[in-house]
């Protein structure tokens, strides 16, 4: 058995079983990847992929017990490599992020910037997807840190630290009768078609909820992942737009109106997480302190000890995390 060929069964499996598509992406021939993969079901004695000719169609059982194993490997081989790394050399290296549009757009540039100009040697790449897809990709190994406001929870095996606190505001055209309301109020909002994100992303549950507990159902028009797109139809007058207070920018968005709307939901807590045992470079860590000052290295040390999220929820009890 070679790590080769279980970094093969893995890849093939995170690319619909497509093995062209996975050659491409390693830089190697499909029929090598195809042979390696044969001489491991053949010294294993079962299929980790069932066949219908020569294409691969799913997963079999016990290839789905084999190639989790081989996840858990892959990490750990990258973990040494990354312990090798720090010893040798401990401003160089990869840092690969993946977040939301909003975080990216808006939390993470100076961060970023400040990052580079102090580690120019370390290769910094940044995903982005919903929620979900940034947890997953944080869960089985494909990113170092997943930044999050939703869905992290979901995954046992991450380790989610909470960076910040950040609410909602609600966004108009200039004139709208809104502007001219002596309060805003989720009822006086259910009047209007709502612009907002899509469900999943960005703290959207909040809003739901807070309509849900009124007893209202929003006029919800059009969702977007992009509080930039969202603002692109508030000024097509599609419909009142609700976003993060830090995706408006007053110089940006100066023809649109503001409206404060933090006494209306729930503040929403944007978290970084990373998977359980990964070994935390120097230059990681830095990255941490540098976008959540209060992570510092020993937070981070008694956040990895946590075992369950009450433990993870009693060490940050007492901290008044920043608001965004």
């Amino acid at each position: 058995m070679k790590l080769q060929q279980l970094r093969y069964i893995w890849e093939v499996a995170h690319h619909d079983l497509n093995v062209s598509a996975t050659a491409q992406s390693l830089y190697t021939s499909q029929p090598g990847i195809s042979k390696q993969i044969r001489l491991l079901e053949d010294e294993l004695g079962v299929e980790v992929f069932a066949r219908s000719g020569k294409h691969l169609t799913r997963v079999t059982p016990a290839g789905e017990r084999i190639i989790t194993t081989a996840g858990e490997i892959l990490r750990k081989v990258e973990s040494i490599k990354q312990i090798a790394q720090e010893f040798s050399n401990e401003k160089k290296g990869t840092l690969s992020i993946a977040t939301t549009h909003t975080q990216a757009r808006y939390a993470l540039p100076s961060v970023i910037s400040n990052f580079i100009k102090q580690y120019p040697d370390v290769a910094l790449h940044m995903h982005q997807g919903s929620p979900m897809q940034i947890a997953e990709m944080a869960a089985d190994g494909t990113v170092d840190f997943a930044i999050a406001t939703e869905a992290l929870e979901q995954f046992s095996d991450l380790v989610m630290m909470p960076c910040y606190r950040w609410n909602r505001c609600v966004v108009v055209p200039q004139g709208h009768p809104l502007t001219k309301a002596p309060k805003l109020t989720l009822e006086l909002l259910a009047e209007y078609p709502i612009v907002t994100y899509v469900f999943g992303f960005t703290g959207r549950s909040k809003l739901d909820e807070a309509f849900s507990h009124r007893g209202l159902v929003p006029k919800v028009v059009f969702t977007a992942a992009d509080a930039d797109v969202i603002k692109t139809y508030v000024r097509l007058n599609l419909g009142v737009g609700i976003v993060a207070r830090m995706a408006v920018d007053e110089e940006v968005d100066s023809d649109l109106v503001v409206l404060d709307a933090s006494d209306l939901f729930e503040s929403s807590v944007t978290k970084i997480a990373f998977r359980r045992g990964t070994f935390l470079r120097g230059f990681m860590c830095d990255f941490i302190e540098k976008f959540a000052p209060h992570l510092t290295r020993e937070v981070m040390a008694k956040a990895i000890q946590c075992h369950n999220k009450q433990e993870m929820e009693e060490l940050f009890a007492n901290v008044e995390l920043p608001v965004h």
